[in-house]
């Protein structure tokens, strides 16, 4: 039976598990706690360009009707203090100084500020509202996303907990058979230590005595039997084990390395180049508009390029970077004292996995296949957004090539990327075009994930036969060695060894170096039932070969350290003797 010592340890190692996992929970739910105060924030900011951009039409609507009778007063001002307030707004980017540099401008002419109010309510703040909207229907479509992401990620841990837990039961099952095995062993033992005994007793009694022995004999065998079929379930149970837990580990580094990224590029997708496109609107008109505020735009020009979905999502997740660091690799629980941390690749489990690592790399193959060209659908896609988002259609350079009447300004003005008729077309297609590539993206992203499950599994299975693939000459004498064994069956001793045993008696006793020295290969691998026409050390090693081909072992493993002795022991006497 297990002891209560390994059964704590048991536990500990559970325990632990399930400590891990609950960290990479609280993970998760922070992640999408920092995306969804990262929508808040910008959502409050283009609510705050809006009003801004609200107030200043308003500013600029008033200031073009009373520019006139300002003008004197205002210009007056700022002669007198000219140099100090210039030096000011070179050092004030916030746009608190766009009414101070208005005022130093105040010479232009009325109706390019009547045009830029226009602009304003017109061009501007619409296109905010346009952004919001837009990056609030992207972060929900990215958020539910994401929570399906989280889900397959945590159902992957669920699935590496259950096999961790059937490992164990099963390890568990093969250690009490073993157990019980043993006892029987000893009960055994016990019975057969006194067989002269028999003869000082009735005949009744050794009637008794003797049927006893044979049901311990059968009740051994059952456990023989019992203990085998449990430790093969231990044995397939820890495989199982072991590649979920590569399977695992590889899925996490790719949700925390790749999926994480390409969430928040999703979460980002078309609000950068939106946002550009406003903010360009906005300096072109004030470019026209007063050229004396060349410096504060040139610096608000820089701001708009450096508008960047790489570098805010760097930013972002480097200031977040406990929340979007990956964990710890899982690593291999040995349960109840077994220290075998690999995936057991001799028989009788090396032929399910070479066939399990031929399917594996099948499925790779077609599953590689397809989700490349739902990539190539996925990045065609995207390059259509992107170019929907990122028409250059800020320049309104043309509404400060003045008429000769407010009428025709205003025309002019309205005529403008928010009027046009044809704008509910193109965000129908927008939309369309958005959800198209999420279809995709979400199928791009199951295919990586399952792509890098089975990868990781494969990649373990091949690295593990690849360490235990026997050599040429190995494998083509285990085919010699079967087929002499399909030969000689029936025989008491095998046609191959009593035809090398026989060969060597003959002729080899005194060739140097028998069985050290290295026959030919290609001798060894073309040899026939007839070995006089071949070298010694060929002959000896087709017999060495055979031998190590053997299914079961010529001598067990368990008499193997009782036969070093006896080797130990009759080593000194022949050197004694010589």
């Amino acid at each position: 039976m297990t002891s209560p010592a390994k059964l704590r340890k048991d536990k500990e190692i559970i325990a632990e598990y399930e400590t891990q996992v609950k960290e990479i929970r609280g993970q998760l739910a922070e992640q999408l706690k920092c995306l969804d105060q990262q929508c808040e924030l910008r959502a409050q900011l283009l609510q705050d360009l809006q009003d801004f951009f609200r107030k200043k039409a308003e500013i600029e609507t008033e200031y073009s009707r009373n520019l006139e009778k300002l003008a004197e007063r205002f210009l007056a001002k700022m002669r007198s203090t000219k140099d100090h307030q210039y030096r000011k707004e070179q050092s004030v980017l916030s746009p608190v100084s766009c009414w101070n540099l208005l005022l130093s401008q105040v010479k232009r002419e009325g109706r390019d500020h009547a045009t830029l109010s226009e602009l304003y309510l017109n061009n501007i703040i619409p296109r905010f509202t346009q952004v919001s909207d837009d990056s609030g229907r992207l972060f929900k479509k990215s958020k539910e996303m994401g929570l399906q992401l989280q889900e397959d990620l945590l159902k992957v841990l669920n699935e590496l907990y259950t096999v961790m837990k059937a490992y164990h039961m099963y390890n568990t099952d093969s250690l009490n058979a073993e157990s019980k095995l043993k006892d029987a062993e000893k009960q055994e033992e016990k019975m057969g230590r006194s067989p002269d005994a028999l003869s000082g007793v009735r005949l009744e009694e050794r009637h008794i005595r003797r049927s006893s022995v044979k049901k311990m004999e059968k009740m051994k065998e059952k456990r023989q039997a019992k203990y085998t079929e449990n430790r093969l379930k231990a044995m397939k149970a820890r495989n199982e084990y072991l590649l979920a837990l590569e399977a695992t580990n590889c899925c996490v580094f790719k949700y925390y390395i790749h999926d994480l990224s390409d969430l928040i590029d999703c979460c980002d997708l078309g609000y950068h180049a939106s946002l550009n496109r406003a903010l360009r609107t906005y300096l072109s008109a004030e470019f026209d508009a007063q050229t004396s505020r060349h410096i504060g735009l040139e610096s608000m020009e820089s701001a708009a390029d450096s508008l960047e979905a790489s570098g805010d999502k760097q930013r972002l997740m480097e200031s977040c970077n406990s929340v979007f660091c990956p964990p710890v690799r899982f690593d291999f629980q040995p349960h109840m004292g077994d220290t075998v941390g690999q995936v057991y690749s001799q028989p009788p489990l090396q032929g399910d996995l070479l066939q399990r690592s031929q399917q594996l790399h099948t499925r790779l193959s077609t599953l590689r296949i397809e989700n490349e060209e739902v990539k190539k659908t996925m990045e065609a896609t995207l390059l259509t957004v992107q170019d929907m988002v990122s028409v250059e259609d800020y320049d309104v350079s043309d509404c400060f090539h003045h008429a000769g009447s407010m009428e025709s300004l205003k025309s002019v003005a309205s005529e403008s990327f928010m009027s046009k008729p044809s704008l509910a077309k193109r965000r129908a297609n927008q939309q369309e075009t958005e959800q198209f590539y999420f279809t995709k993206l979400k199928e791009f992203l199951e295919g990586r994930s399952l792509i890098t499950k089975l990868q990781a599994k494969h990649e373990l299975i091949r690295r593990t036969l690849g360490e235990s693939q026997k050599t040429e000459c190995c494998i083509a004498s285990a085919r010699m060695n079967s087929a002499a064994r399909l030969q000689d069956r029936g025989r008491p001793v095998p046609l191959v060894v009593e035809s090398c045993i026989r060969f060597i008696t003959r002729h080899g006793l005194r060739h140097e170096g028998i069985f050290r020295v290295s026959g030919s290969q290609v001798e060894v691998k073309t040899l026939s039932g007839d070995p006089n026409d071949h070298e010694m050390d060929s002959i000896a090693g087709v017999l060495k070969l055979y031998f190590r081909g053997l299914d079961h072992a010529l001598f067990p493993k368990e008499v193997f350290h009782d036969l070093i002795s006896c080797v130990c022991e009759c080593v000194p006497c022949q050197t004694q003797r010589s």
